[in-house]
């Protein structure tokens, strides 16, 4: 799910996050991404963050330690992105949903491990994304959207959602814009290498060049499939 619109919300870095990690990329900055929380610790951990600053570092798992090593603190990557808790309910059985909006992304300078006040991690971060004028973005952001209306590319249902939300709001800034494509196109068709790589990336015009590669390779699947499909063969029947 994605949220286009821009909201300023204040991040101070001075403060270690409390880090809930997942085993692929499950937020960036502008989406809203729904949670269910149960485990005991993350339950603390949204207690104690609504009691405060009500964000969280939402990170990715590195490698497979955590396929066994779950309980304790298997090793996570570097890139997080800090999600605000913009809605919460508490359940009678003391579980929580609650809805967290990517604000930024942010890197993992030093971990806090689990102590008797925090059942949870925790991470000193710094922020990586540059500052970047929207002016300095104009060409990056045309390149993109050309190949966003190009077909085959422009009839698939990612591209079309992605388009009609930029015709509500052409005022979106490109990163901003960015984001929408990577949530609307890339995502369904990424394994998780991508969106990783797009998640640690602070440069804009970078994250472009990742994300038109990407198009770039879906284009051509997608040309492939068109060249095999054959409207007088029988139904279900393609050429290989």
């Amino acid at each position: 799910m994605s949220d286009p619109s821009v909201q300023t919300v204040r991040v101070n870095f001075a403060r270690p996050f409390p880090v809930f990690p997942l085993a692929r990329v499950s937020l960036l900055p502008h989406a809203v991404l729904p949670l269910f929380i149960f485990e005991k610790r993350y339950r603390q951990m949204v207690e104690h963050v609504l009691d405060t600053h009500g964000q969280i570092a939402m990170a990715v798992f590195r490698g497979d330690e955590y396929r066994y090593n779950y309980e304790n603190s298997p090793a996570i990557q570097p890139a997080v992105c800090i999600g605000q808790i913009t809605q919460h309910e508490r359940r009678e059985d003391g579980t929580y949903r609650i809805m967290l909006h990517g604000v930024c992304r942010a890197r993992v300078m030093d971990e806090l491990a689990p102590d008797d006040e925090h059942l949870y991690r925790r991470a000193v971060l710094r922020p990586i994304e540059k500052d970047e004028q929207d002016e300095s973005l104009v060409r990056v952001r045309r390149d993109v959207l050309e190949h966003l209306k190009s077909k085959p590319l422009a009839d698939t249902g990612g591209a079309k959602r992605v388009l009609s939300a930029l015709d509500e709001r052409p005022d979106l800034p490109t990163p901003a814009i960015l984001e929408l494509i990577t949530l609307g196109v890339v995502a369904p068709i990424d394994e998780g290498d991508t969106l990783y790589r797009l998640l640690e990336e602070g440069d804009a015009a970078q994250r472009a060049r990742i994300i038109k590669q990407t198009l770039r390779g879906y284009e051509h699947l997608l040309g492939k499939a068109v060249e095999q499909y054959d409207p007088d063969a029988p139904k279900g029947v393609s050429w290989n």
